[in-house]
């Protein structure tokens, strides 16, 4: 009976050549999850050790021409039914977006069709003609006559830096050329940042360009280094690129960039975008959508409303971006963080959450007075009785604080490396500076004056400074502080640390802080990064965040609390309309609502709980307050919003003792809960416990190996790895089982050296029943073990080494025993007799 690879080599390629599939159509082993250069299997952690899981690939995927897929293809060995691989088949069709997914044994075909939703036997594969009829018929504009741009080839990778697009780049593009295609005129696509959505804008012009779907493409987004990388990836189209500065009109090329700024400014009286004709654009690309200015590029695009319109955002629709959604209308493909996560093309990243004392308890200034704290308030500024963390650096500034947070994060950057890239997001560039100030100070022994450096707008050379901390060749500048200049825009693969200094309210601007972390780095080798968070943003991490399986976050007990309020002028006490009321039920929930002409607002279904409400309206000052719901009783407050009027100046409290309260450093992975050292410690106690309720269990299962691997294997889908607690608990020499039983049931923590020497003191005898070239690779064996653990005794590749290699390696070990068998035999009752004591 053959394996599958035989199946598939003797069996299978018959099939597909006598339907008519030459090998310039089909694509064996067919990664989902590759990157050419440097990404194979979804990068997870243990410790800080990133590994990689075995890549998703499918069998055979069938291509109609090189830039259209239009089936996959499963094989099983002969063992199995032809309908074995359906299912699997099924999964990666709907991945690659195509409609026939088929499965084999290399005598029956099965295939599922996507377009009639029906299953059915074969007696042969359709041939390439065959299924493009089928699904032509079903997308009718792909068999329009002329110039198809779906089946235009991509750019070649020659000219476009050696790029090709992925699986879900292709998709998207496809997608969009389709839709295009159709007669729609507004598309979205909604890709997480580091995705490449500019490089699926390139390919979707050239495609068409090439095609002769369309002649002129303007690129519009709202900086000028967004504007300029774009420039870049579009490079294949040479001289025919423009870019569009103020004051310059040029009506002779086809591709053109500009930012906002640009296009709205003043030349002769009118809008610079008004200099061309409304017919002048086929395609309009607006990037970061979700961010730029609704009502400048809407008056933008009306200008040009028989141009296609694609919209490209990084985030899902949200009550602060549903403006852009009710625009170009629901995404033709959305490709999350999360999923880009799972497919191993972007960095997995691992949570630091820390909290001082004053971000825990608050900032009560009686307390402070009392402590002798100096206290300073400037005219305009109205004092508080207490202050929470989204005030700081706001509203109050803590030296303090400041300078405590700092001292954390380099005693971190010291343990991490104290040459990772690093970028710190502060409240204003006051903050920034201050920090950086702090941060260069504690690493001032290094040697390097630029060590930390403030990259805000006001900087003459911010410009300069980033592209120095940019390239992954500089060892200098390493950190870089920030108020908002780096939040979007910008491209730092070797970033490995992301921190937050400041409050996040906003979904859409937290997911834009952690993209600058999200892309991998051959250069520097970084597979993850890491989210230092010192005021509670990662509360942000959502759906979109989670990669495929992982559950959301349940919000338990019951919802029929209600709250009403009204919001006034403080001065006049008239009410004020349309504000916006915002509600934080729990961390990754928001509900708005507006108030109406008596100023009114309300919220039903809220939890009985402390809920953050967030009151703003145009000319007023944001207000943020806590208010706490009860169940069956309605909640009514009176908000009074104070009229925005000239910059009052920050109070400034000095002295205070700023303390760590609680650092969670481990996450459970599949539920994106994070814990501290001693929560991490319970969470495993738990799950061994639940796993094998006595010691005695525990034991059995260790001594057997493939009962100790599954075993391991369900603690790591736990986010539970041995090695990660030895570390942390400075144990590394000992020994997985004892670790394990100590968490668990108290037992005594032995080392592997103690171990070995109990063995031979007291299991003489089982070594003496061996010839001594045999009881020769037991000792070599158990020597392995007292090295690097148990896994030694069970992995094959042990072999290989010294000692055995001088032995003749597998083979001669196994002349050593007489039989494969026999070795198996005595390797097993080794382990067993080794933790027996």
């Amino acid at each position: 009976m053959l394996n599958e690879a035989d199946t598939r080599a003797k069996l299978v390629d018959p099939l597909l050549h006598a339907a008519g599939w030459s090998e310039d159509r089909i694509r064996r082993e067919h990664y989902l999850e590759r990157d050419r250069q440097i990404t194979r299997g979804r990068i997870y952690l243990v410790g800080d050790e990133p590994r990689r899981k075995e890549p998703k690939k499918v069998d055979y995927l069938l291509r109609y021409s090189d830039a259209l897929p239009i089936a996959v293809v499963e094989a099983k060995d002969e063992s199995h039914e032809p309908e074995a691989g359906i299912q699997r088949a099924k999964m990666y069709a709907e991945a690659l977006d195509v409609v026939f997914a088929y499965s084999t044994n290399g005598h029956g075909i099965v295939e599922f069709d996507f377009i009639t939703n029906t299953q059915r036997q074969l007696p042969q594969f359709p041939t390439p003609d065959e299924l493009w009829l089928r699904l032509t018929a079903f997308r009718t504009v792909l068999g329009r006559g002329g110039a198809n741009p779906v089946l235009q080839p991509f750019c070649p990778p020659a000219r476009c830096g050696n790029r090709e697009p992925h699986y879900f780049q292709e998709v998207a593009i496809n997608r969009s050329i389709q839709a295009t295609m159709q007669g729609q005129k507004r598309l979205l696509l909604a890709m997480a940042t580091g995705t490449g959505k500019t490089f699926v804008a390139f390919q979707i012009a050239w495609k068409m360009a090439k095609s002769r779907w369309l002649r002129r493409v303007l690129f519009v987004t709202d900086r000028n280094i967004l504007r300029d990388n774009a420039y870049n990836t579009f490079s294949p189209f040479e001289d025919a690129r423009f870019v569009i500065t103020e004051g310059h009109v040029n009506l002779n090329r086809d591709v053109y960039f500009g930012i906002y700024q640009a296009l709205w400014s003043e030349k002769e009286g009118r809008r610079l975008f008004e200099h061309y004709p409304p017919d002048f654009f086929d395609l309009i690309i607006i990037d970061e959508c979700h961010r730029s200015g609704f009502g400048t590029w809407n008056e933008i695009l009306q200008h040009f409303p028989g141009a296609v319109q694609i919209g490209m955002t990084a985030t899902p629709k949200r009550d602060d971006n549903i403006d852009t959604y009710d625009y170009f209308g629901d995404p033709v493909y959305e490709y999350s963080l999360g999923q880009g996560i799972e497919d191993g093309f972007l960095a997995t990243y691992k949570v630091h959450k820390v909290r001082t004392n004053v971000d825990k308890d608050g900032l009560h200034i009686e307390d402070a007075q009392s402590q002798g704290a100096e206290i300073y308030v400037p005219d305009g500024a109205e004092l508080r009785d207490v202050y929470h963390t989204p005030q700081f650096e706001r509203e109050i500034t803590l030296p303090d604080r400041i300078a405590r947070m700092s001292e954390h994060l380099a005693g971190l950057l010291r343990k991490f490396g104290p040459m990772q890239k690093t970028m710190i997001f502060c409240v204003d560039m006051d903050h920034a500076a201050k920090v950086a100030e702090h941060v260069q100070n504690h690493f001032s022994h290094l040697g390097y004056p630029d060590y930390a450096i403030r990259i805000v707008s006001e900087e003459p050379d911010a410009r300069e400074l980033f592209e120095q901390f940019q390239d992954s060749d500089r060892q200098t500048p390493v950190v870089a502080s920030t108020a908002d200049l780096l939040t979007t825009g910008v491209d730092v693969p070797s970033a490995r640390n992301i921190v937050f200094m400041k409050t996040v309210a906003s979904p859409v601007v937290f997911k834009q802080i952690v993209g600058r972390g999200t892309r991998t780095d051959s250069a520097t080798g970084k597979l993850w990064f890491r989210v230092i968070d010192y005021t509670n943003a990662t509360r942000l991490f959502d759906d979109w965040d989670r990669p495929p399986g992982e559950p959301p976050e349940v919000c338990t007990g019951p919802r029929n609390c209600r709250l009403d309020g009204v919001v006034t002028d403080i001065d006049t006490g008239e009410p004020v309309e349309n504000a916006l009321v915002t509600v934080l039920p729990r961390p990754n929930e928001q509900l708005q609502d507006r108030t109406d002409a008596s100023g009114a607002f309300a919220f039903s279904g809220l939890p009985g709980a402390a809920v953050t409400l967030i009151v703003t309206a145009s000319g007023y000052r944001r207000r943020q307050l806590t208010v706490t719901t009860v169940e069956a009783e309605p909640q009514t407050v009176w908000i009074e919003l104070r009229p925005e009027g000239p910059p009052v100046g920050k109070i400034r409290v000095r002295g205070l003792e700023v303390t760590i309260a609680d650092e969670a450093v481990f996450v459970v992975e599949r539920t994106g809960q994070q814990l501290t050292l001693r929560e991490y410690m319970d969470h495993t106690r738990r799950e061994v416990e639940r796993q094998t309720p006595t010691l005695q269990t525990l034991r059995e299962i260790w001594m057997d190996a493939a009962k100790r691997s599954a075993f391991l294997e369900a603690l790591e889908r736990e986010s539970i790895f041995v090695d990660v607690l030895a570390e942390v608990l400075n144990q590394p020499r000992a020994d997985q089982f004892d670790l394990l039983a100590s968490i668990a049931f108290g037992a005594p923590v032995r080392t592997r050296d103690e171990r070995v020497t109990a063995f031979r003191n007291f299991e003489q005898a089982f070594l003496e029943g061996y010839e001594a070239h045999a009881r020769e690779v037991l000792l070599a064996l158990l020597d392995k073990y007292r090295l690097a653990g148990v896994n030694e005794l069970v992995q094959p590749e042990v072999f290989r080494v010294s000692p055995f290699d001088r032995m003749g390696q597998a083979p001669g070990v196994i002349e050593r025993f007489g039989t494969a068998e026999r070795l198996r035999a005595a390797v097993a009752e080794m382990q067993r007799r080794l933790y027996s004591m």
